[in-house]
């Protein structure tokens, strides 16, 4: 039984790691991958491969006999006729599949909020109307400031366990995986996000997510998780807080701006 070359060993590593980055990983598994991370975690896998058959001399004779034989062997001149056609022709592909104008992608029917609902509700829970709702614990802002406090140091804790990869350390809509997703996160920085919305409508926005939004705001391709489904009431009301502090804008109340 003929032994199977190292060379051809690790080029079915290569690929094979190539495939599972750019299909499994990047697919199946999570979001979409940059194209300059795979390059980068390729050129690694390249360096590894290279460091591993050039620990010894007979290794790297080893790996490099396919080459030498498809290059200078009389035996191997099909194999040289096929690469000769077969480079070119991959190079071509790949040349027209980056230059080639590409047909543009529909437009997202949807490019306004869904309205929320009349009713505010924590899974099947019904807090109270959208309108009058009120953030249970913003009354310690001047009954007990270091209750209130402990409520801010909270939200800043849940927030930066699971909201900032999206919203970002600063809460300016730049976190780590903000550039892979349509619509991008909220950036909490700007002017004319929190003082228009009360905080019963960022409890609404936060507990329902993207998939828990209204059937009649369909499409809308937001990837905000569903985080009633993994946060408690408290939790929730103690992000908002956090969201105002930190940035320095009050929400909206009832009935101003009429």
């Amino acid at each position: 039984m003929k032994r199977v070359s190292l060379f051809t060993i690790c080029f079915v590593i290569f690929i094979i790691s190539w495939v599972f980055l750019e299909f499994v990983m990047g697919g199946v598994i999570s979001k979409p991958i940059p194209s300059s991370v795979i390059s980068m975690y390729m050129a690694l896998i390249l360096i590894a491969i290279l460091v591993h058959v050039s620990v010894e001399d007979t290794r790297f004779r080893e790996f490099l006999r396919p080459i030498h034989e498809t290059l200078v062997d009389e035996n191997r001149h099909v194999r040289r006729i096929v690469l000769a056609v077969l480079i070119p022709l991959l190079m071509l592909g790949y040349t027209y599949s980056n230059l080639a104008q590409k047909a543009n992608p529909p437009g997202d029917p949807r490019d306004a909020h869904p309205s929320p609902p009349l009713e505010l509700t924590y899974k099947d829970e019904v807090i109270g109307s959208m309108q009058t709702v009120e953030n249970p614990h913003r009354h310690y802002e001047k009954d007990d400031p270091e209750k209130f406090k402990s409520h801010v140091e909270n939200g800043r804790r849940v927030y930066y366990q699971n909201c900032f990869y999206c919203h970002g350390d600063h809460l300016d809509g730049q976190g780590h995986f903000a550039d892979a997703l349509n619509p991008l996160p909220a950036n909490f920085q700007d002017p004319g996000i929190i003082p228009n919305f009360q905080e019963s409508f960022f409890f609404w926005r936060i507990s329902k997510g993207g998939p828990g939004l209204p059937a009649s705001g369909t499409p809308w391709n937001s990837a905000m998780p569903i985080w009633e489904d993994h946060l408690t009431k408290e939790e929730i009301w103690d992000v908002i807080l956090f969201l105002s502090d930190y940035t320095g804008y009050p929400y909206r109340t009832f009935g101003e701006g009429h």
